[in-house]
């Protein structure tokens, strides 16, 4: 931009209306919120909210896949390689080589993974509970098929 272009002020009106009507921005809100709320229940055992997720994604019967596991937590893979390597330091998760793909790796809980997330989630039902007690009948389920709509 030369310094002879004008630049267009935006009036504060439109902060103002930015403000009070994106959805982008009510969303991040009420996920940080959601998020702080989890991750101070969760804070006596050692584990955040996303660290539950994560956990919580690998407890199936068979080793996830990097890929599977992404998909379910909308996450992109450099981001949870940087989040699974924080639970591997601490024993809970084993990253293994996938046999049957050698540039793929199989993610699986330990026994004291297995253990912090059966610690974790009688935490996650009681915080759960409270949430959905405060948005009232319908209020959760009905914010949740709003959410999963968002593609």
């Amino acid at each position: 931009m030369s310094n002879t272009e004008t630049i267009e002020l935006i009036p504060f009106s439109t902060t103002l209306l930015v403000r009070d009507t994106c959805l982008c921005l009510h969303v991040q809100r009420a996920a940080r919120a959601l998020a702080r709320r989890f991750d101070t229940a969760m804070k006596p055992i050692g584990l955040t909210n996303g660290q539950f997720s994560l956990m919580m994604s690998l407890n199936r019967p068979q080793p996830a896949t990097m890929g599977q596991v992404a998909s379910v937590l909308a996450m992109d893979r450099t981001t949870l390689t940087a989040a699974l390597k924080v639970l591997e330091r601490r024993g809970l998760v084993r990253t293994e080589n996938d046999p049957k793909d050698r540039r793929g790796k199989l993610l699986k809980l330990t026994a004291d993974g297995m253990s912090m997330l059966s610690a974790a989630l009688p935490i996650w039902k009681r915080v759960h509970a409270e949430i959905d007690a405060e948005l009232g009948d319908g209020g959760s389920e009905g914010l949740r098929r709003t959410l999963v709509a968002v593609k």
